[in-house]
């Protein structure tokens, strides 16, 4: 499993969003390994992937982290290339490829997504995947998509998980007073404050419209769907223990509607999948 890495200029909202991941790489999967929302997330994410991708497929994954979708991913016969721009997470995630015997079919790449020109490994691939708002951490993901054609091979696959700019559950947070969570989403031009382990970085919003806009000269669309739309985002942690019946009844609604208008637009995230045309 080879580690590269290089020196890149990168702004002061990476080296904070790298900060607070770094710190939050020693506590990342027992923060989120038994919150069962959050297992219910990667299931709907990793089942769109599958639903397209063919068998012993290359994927260069973005925002990695700790690596548990490269390992899942790597554990089904796929060669991953993670990246990350956090080193902790990159040694987390090297870490957990031995500990899975998976070292062999997991390479990793310290290089944020801000600077895929100079990644070294340049595939091409089958697919580039980001999970759980990665994307969301810079307010320039025009020019992150721009150099996805040219890692790609031909009919290669896009899946990116991005939290839109309206999320029903988090609006309706106004109704018990929480009018800072409600409206955040809707300031996103500047960037909205976030913070991790003490850090403080700047996320954007975008939504499925703009991501097909931004690729529909070489992309098709094949999927969106909304996550976290009808079941609760999973800060809600504690309610599928609490309200087990009612957590499996929001499960399958959503399973329902998650592709229909305007529920696929208006979760905690979308899941969009499009396909290169040549």
């Amino acid at each position: 499993m080879e580690n590269s890495s290089h020196v890149q200029n990168i702004n002061s909202n990476e080296k904070d969003t790298a900060e607070a991941f770094n710190r939050q790489s020693s506590v990342f999967d027992n923060i989120y390994s038994s919150n069962l929302i959050v297992q219910y997330k990667r299931d709907r994410v990793r089942s769109a992937v599958e639903k397209y991708l063919p068998p012993h497929s290359s994927i260069l994954e973005l925002n990695a982290g700790t690596g548990e979708d490269a390992v899942y991913f790597a554990s089904k016969g796929h060669k991953v290339h993670a990246t990350d721009i956090a080193t902790e997470m990159q040694n987390a995630l090297r870490k957990k490829a031995v500990d899975y015997g998976l070292n062999e079919m997991i390479t990793t790449e310290v290089c944020s997504f801000n600077h895929l020109a100079s990644l070294k490994n340049t595939g091409p691939y089958d697919l580039i995947f980001s999970n759980f708002a990665g994307l969301n951490c810079t307010g320039e993901l025009q020019k992150v998509l721009e150099f996805f054609p040219t890692l790609l091979k031909p009919r290669g696959l896009v899946t990116l998980v991005i939290m839109p700019r309206f999320c029903l559950w988090e609006f309706l947070l106004l109704f018990k007073g929480n009018f800072k969570t409600a409206f955040r989403r809707f300031k996103s031009k500047d960037g909205v404050k976030a913070h991790i382990e003490g850090v403080h970085f700047k996320c954007w919003y975008y939504s499925p419209s703009f991501i097909k806009r931004c690729l529909e000269q070489e992309f098709e669309l094949l999927s969106c769907e909304g996550l976290c739309t009808i079941v609760p985002p999973s800060y809600f942690e504690n309610f599928p223990v609490k309200h087990p019946s009612l957590f499996l009844f929001l499960k399958k609604v959503e399973s329902v509607l998650k592709k229909t208008f305007p529920w696929k637009g208006i979760g905690d995230y979308f899941i969009i999948t499009l396909r290169k045309r040549k």
